[in-house]
């Protein structure tokens, strides 16, 4: 995204902000869908975030933060879809799709499951910490502003949410009898 486009589309060009949207819904979706687990819900998280997008942009400060902006809109989002507790459980998300290369097509779908499953475990705000630090690539400052929260809190969030999810493998792995059945 160009400085140049955001403030075009800050001044009220359509034009601009379509491609703007066109380049940020893919991300935002992918983003969403991780965080609220369900693609409808994800996919109505996106549309409200769009929406605000253009009904905000104008007072967007600093063009060069659109992107963390955005990120930001439908973080929000996502926590009010949760709110309304309209998420369905049960839904595998696979948290990297190029996770595997190659090898064990088998070990590797038994890989992406039991993150998937430690993955479901997490609270909301864990998860949201997730996506944004290892599946978007942002670094903990970016993610504390992006959440409006200290550094720390990000970091700790971070922290406790892996080990969650480390726990919840182990635990997994330790129910497995000889033989790869669960126990």
């Amino acid at each position: 995204m160009s400085r140049a486009m955001v403030e075009r589309a800050q001044r009220g060009d359509r034009d601009a902000y379509e491609q703007l949207a066109r380049g940020a819904a893919s991300r935002l979706l992918q983003v969403a869908v991780r965080i609220v687990r369900d693609p409808d819900r994800a996919e109505d998280a996106v549309q409200q975030t769009l929406v605000d997008i253009w009904r905000d942009l104008p007072t967007l400060r600093d063009p060069d933060r659109f992107e963390a902006w955005t990120y930001r809109i439908v973080v929000r989002h996502c926590r009010a879809e949760a709110r309304r507790g309209r998420l369905l459980e049960g839904r595998v998300v696979d948290l990297s799709e190029e996770m595997a290369a190659g090898g064990d097509p088998i070990g590797d779908v038994a890989v992406r499951d039991q993150l998937g499953r430690a993955f479901r475990s997490l609270s909301h705000d864990q998860r949201v910490v997730v996506v944004l630090h290892h599946y978007v690539g942002l670094p903990l400052g970016d993610v504390a502003e992006i959440l409006d929260c200290p550094y720390g809190t990000v970091g700790s969030r971070l922290y406790h949410a892996m080990r969650a999810m480390r726990a919840h493998i182990d635990a997994a792995e330790r129910t497995i009898v000889p033989g790869g059945q669960p126990a």
